[in-house]
């Protein structure tokens, strides 16, 4: 198998596994439908409906946006901007009253000075963008308490409701309000969607970006834009100390199951969609379960999933991976130090007494001479080990390897070999081109030669 058929044969397992996860999510939140009515008793009535569907939408909008802040490393600023909405809130109340439109424009638009805040302070002086950040959500969030405190301390304003934007108040969600979201949400989409191929470089290589003509610094706040968008829709439901949770949990579990950004998106929006649905469902079993905090609930429960269980990335696979790496060095280790044992007494089926090898290399010598009995490669006889047949070839030929990659590492440049990641676990043969190869092999091939003695 080549290397390119490797590869689109890993993708496509890859592809499978996506959208079997996908499925998979998808199955369990039908099921916990029926589920919640059975033995949670939750009644499904107009008002759980609305707010498990605006839960749902605003999970997919925030799960797709949050991609690209996971990715940009830019967690940060969605916490910022969400802070940063507070003061627009009460200012708003305070120019044009109890307007739930008014009130989320007046959100956007602080959240949206608090990103050319954040690019001016970065651009003029040496603070940091994380300084930057913090100042921003500092700031903004304690003018945003300031006003509030001043509000409701005003004889006419007395139960203006406006600290539920702190927390969220997801009972308060209309049908209006779903319609809102989904609007919203789709025009963000079709904003992504024209401008896929240049928010994906300015997110993976924004150097390259600008030197290839992109304007850089546009593409960047209009992706600011849109997660200020999906912060102020998020605003009534979680609030905005709990809208940074939505905005990068699903992106953060997404992350673990995938390298690819479409994958990473659709599985984003999936999960945002599933934390969104069944924390809304499940806050309906108590009314003192507030809804808000239980959706970030059960998208940090899919993260901790994710980065335990999540194939290649999950602590699960980390820890197999790493017994399986300590496994395949032990035997490696052992099954050189028998070859070589063999060589200096003689034969290479010679025997090495185990006390020796124990002696030698402790707990890694019974692992790896376990693993090379196992194997067939090696056998033990009258306290001592020696290598079979199928040993010797293997040693025989990873001792080669070695060799080749002594020589790669010492005329690569010699020789004009490719650059590559030296890793003496591998084959070389796997790794180089065939004719780069055969350069290694006809340079120790010389070697050996020139170091053979001739006979008489």
């Amino acid at each position: 198998m080549t290397k390119t058929d490797a590869l689109t044969t890993k993708n496509r397992s890859s592809d499978q596994r996506i959208w079997l996860l996908i499925a998979a999510t998808a199955l369990v939140a039908a099921l916990f439908i029926p589920f919640s009515q059975l033995f949670l008793h939750v009644e499904y009535d107009y008002t759980l409906r609305t707010v498990a569907l605006g839960g749902a939408l605003l999970g997919i909008v925030s799960g797709v946006l949050g991609c690209f802040a996971v990715l940009r490393r830019q967690s940060l600023l969605g916490d910022a901007l969400s802070h940063a909405a507070l003061p627009g809130v009460a200012i708003a109340f305070l120019l044009a009253g109890r307007d739930l439109g008014l009130l989320l424009i007046g959100a956007g638009v602080t959240s949206w000075l608090g990103v050319l805040f954040i690019r001016l302070v970065t651009a003029t002086t040496r603070i940091k963008q994380d300084a930057a950040m913090g100042i921003v959500l500092a700031a903004w969030f304690a003018a945003g308490i300031a006003l509030l405190v001043y509000i409701q301390a005003r004889p006419d304003a007395s139960q203006a409701g406006l600290d539920t934007f702190i927390f969220g108040q997801a009972a308060a969600i209309i049908e209006r309000d779903v319609r809102l979201i989904a609007v919203v949400g789709a025009v963000s989409f079709t904003v992504l969607a024209l401008f896929w191929k240049e928010l994906k470089l300015i997110t993976f290589d924004p150097e390259f970006a600008g030197a290839s003509g992109f304007r850089v610094n546009l593409l960047n706040m209009l992706l600011s834009t849109l997660i200020v968008v999906a912060i102020v829709l998020g605003l009534q439901l979680a609030g905005v100390i709990l809208m940074v949770g939505m905005l990068i949990a699903s992106g953060i579990a997404a992350r673990q199951w995938t390298n690819q950004l479409g994958q990473m998106v659709i599985l984003a929006a999936v999960f945002g969609a599933f934390a969104g649905g069944v924390g809304a469902i499940t806050s309906a079993v108590d009314a003192d379960i507030p809804t808000g905090p239980l959706i970030v609930v059960v998208a940090f429960l899919l993260v901790a999933v994710s980065l335990g269980f999540a194939p290649g990335r999950g602590l699960l696979w980390t820890l197999l991976r790493q017994r399986s790496d300590s496994r395949r060095f032990a035997a490696q280790t052992m099954l050189q130090d028998l070859y070589h044992y063999a060589l200096d007494h003689g034969r290479a089926d010679s025997p090495a007494p185990e006390s020796f090898l124990l002696g030698v290399r402790g707990a890694t010598a019974r692992e790896g001479l376990r693993q090379l009995q196992t194997r067939g490669q090696a056998q033990r006889r009258n306290g001592a080990w020696m290598l079979t047949r199928a040993g010797i070839e293997a040693a025989a030929q990873d001792d080669r390897n070695h060799q080749l990659w002594a020589l790669y590492r010492q005329y690569a440049d010699d020789l004009s070999l490719p650059i590559i990641a030296e890793d003496r676990q591998q084959p070389i043969a796997n790794l180089l081109p065939p004719e780069a190869v055969a350069k290694l092999e006809y340079k120790l091939d010389t070697i050996r030669n020139a170091a053979t003695p001739p006979t008489s």
